[in-house]
């Protein structure tokens, strides 16, 4: 299946609900119109206050209900950056096959694609008798804002 844009996989996601039998609230709609206007990764409580800026009526259980739905669509990815809690990747749609480096200080989240990553894991693949269905490359480290200034903006206090 080639990567789908916004717009495409917002109504792939509410063909999905209507597949399951699930209405469109609105403060669903608001959810999947939060979720699929944004490129940032975001955690739950991220999306709540971003949805609740378009529909003040949106509660927590509403969120945390549609998040299981949006992974099990396959078009929102959840990861586990070894946190309390979980990030949501919104531009999986897009680009399934994206990494990411992750800043351990401001959780800053940087997405790349590499040439060089996708021949060196065909060719692995290839040697073990596998081929590549989907990959996860996640780096850790430290951004260089804080250790140039001492201080980073993007840092969650």
């Amino acid at each position: 299946m080639p990567p789908l844009d916004k717009q495409s996989a917002k109504q792939k996601f509410m063909e999905f609900l209507a597949g399951k039998g699930l209405r469109t609230t609105s403060q669903r709609q608001a959810i999947v119109d939060t979720v699929f206007g944004t490129d940032k990764h975001f955690t739950a409580e991220q999306l709540l206050e971003w949805s609740r800026e378009r529909d003040q009526s949106v509660s927590r259980a509403t969120v945390y209900r549609t998040l299981p739905l949006l992974t099990e669509s396959g078009l929102v990815r959840e990861m586990d950056f070894g946190k309390d809690y979980k990030f949501y990747d919104p531009n999986y749609a897009e680009h399934p096959n994206h990494s990411h480096i992750i800043c351990q200080d401001c959780e800053k989240i940087v997405e790349f694609e590499s040439e060089k990553i996708s021949k060196l894991e065909n060719e692995i693949s290839q040697k073990l008798g596998f081929s590549v269905a989907t990959q996860r490359l996640q780096i850790t480290g430290t951004c260089e804002e804080l250790k140039k200034l001492g201080a980073c903006k993007n840092r969650m206090n």
